[in-house]
Parts: C-alpha cells; structure tokens; sequence
C-alpha cells in the first residue's frame, strides 16, 4: 500500500491533508510535537502511524528518515510565523522559525528524494505560501522562509525534469487559511480565509494530477498574477499596510 509522511500534522492543513490521503487508501505518517493531538487524530482514521517529534531539531529529521526509510509522498507541512519589526522580533524565535520553516524542510526533502529517485517514484509537497511570493514588511523572516522553500522546489524539480525521473517536488501557496497559525503569529486576515479542509482536498487532487504548482482561490492566484509584474518596492508598502491592519 502507498505510504505518506505528513510534518506539522497535528492540525490545519497537515491533518486535513492527511485525512484525505487515508481517505484515499494511504497508510499515513503524521509527525508533530503535540502527542495528544497525535492520538486524538489517529482515532479517527485507519492506517496510521504517528511519530511525536520536534524536526526544528537536525538530528530529528536524520532519525525521522531512518525510522520512516521510503515513502510514497512527503508533505512538509511544519512551520510557523512571528510577526514584528524585524528589530524588535525575538531571535531565539526566529531561529526556532528557521529551523522548521527552511533546515528541516532541506534536510528532509533530501534525504527522502534520493530515495524516491533510487526508485524512481515519489512525490515531495513543500508548504509555501503567497507569502514566498511577496516582500514582507512585519513577518520578514516568515516571508523569506517561505520564499526558500518556493524557490529550492521549483529549482530541484527543473534537476528532476531534466533527469526525465518520475519523481517531482511541488510547492502549495495558500494564502490565509483558517488554521492554528494565526493564534501563533498573533495576527488577524482581512482577506477570507478558506478552511483547512478545502485546501486539503484540492491540494491532494492536484498533487495526484502530477500538478507542482499548488494555488488554492481565486483571489491569491490573482496576487501571485499581480506580485509578479508589480515592482517590490510598491509591494512592500501595500504589504506593510495590509499587515499592520491585521496586527493582533
């Protein structure tokens, strides 16, 4: 039976997505910090594995490997946002966002595509956001965290493609999404949010597709649209504004 690996599963779009992989017959593996959590959402599927774990840690993610070997899919869905002035941001914070956001995302990306290109099948779903898209004025280090793990997807499946392997790395860009992440970076969308679960499905459908570039709504495909002929020095005051609207 196909195998999925799903970080940052305890809720959101990780938990979403990983129930609509089982729902579909996947044997699932859901990683998180929150063991309670892990276990009230192993309850209500079939075919699961949870693994209690903090990947901001290095070591955690070579030992999550080793403990999960090849998978069919890998979402890396953990991480997280703090909002501020840069100056004014915690840094252990930062580094702790760092860490989840881009060095486990690295590490464990890598490490499960040589195995999925030994076998020459796979799939990998690396969690971007519109943020990667745009400067970001007030979550400067969440912004440019999304923007790494965009910009190395896209890079590594061109290397793929140009292997002709059956194997591709994709990226998801929503834009706000009613999840836990708000509470954690302490900020309030003006946009609407679409709920986890839509994104989760349409996500899953896109990824069984063979699509690489994953937009949920309208409206953030339009801001992308428009993110890409805008100049970023207008950008960035149209962000600063948005995002000092939304201060919590």
């Amino acid at each position: 039976m196909a195998k999925a690996l799903i970080t940052g599963a305890s809720s959101g779009i990780g938990r979403d997505i990983a129930k609509e992989l089982s729902s579909r017959g996947y044997d699932v593996i859901l990683v998180a910090r929150n063991e309670e959590k892990l276990i009230k959402i192993k309850k209500e599927l079939n075919n699961v594995q949870i693994i209690p774990m903090d990947i901001s840690i290095k070591e955690n993610c070579i030992k999550l490997h080793e403990m999960v070997g090849y998978v069919d899919i890998l979402v890396n869905n953990a991480g997280f946002g703090v909002f501020g002035k840069f100056q004014n941001s915690d840094l252990e914070r930062e580094i702790q966002l760092i860490q989840t956001n881009i060095v486990a995302v690295h590490i464990l990306t890598k490490l499960f595509l040589k195995d999925m290109i030994e076998k020459n099948n796979g799939y990998i779903l690396n969690v971007s956001s519109i943020a990667g898209h745009l400067p970001g004025p007030l979550m400067a280090t969440y912004y440019s965290s999304k923007h790494y793990v965009y910009n190395l997807s896209v890079s590594i499946n061109e290397e793929l493609k140009k292997d002709k392997l059956n194997v591709k790395v994709g990226t998801l860009n929503p834009g706000p999404v009613r999840t836990n992440f708000n509470n954690v970076a302490n900020v309030k969308f003006e946009l609407n949010s679409l709920s986890s679960d839509y994104v989760a499905k349409y996500t899953v459908n896109q990824m069984l597709k063979g699509r690489v570039d994953i937009t949920p709504g309208l409206t953030i495909k339009l801001v992308r649209f428009f993110a890409k002929i805008v100049p970023n020095n207008i950008l960035s005051k149209f962000v600063y504004k948005s995002q000092k609207r939304k201060e919590g």
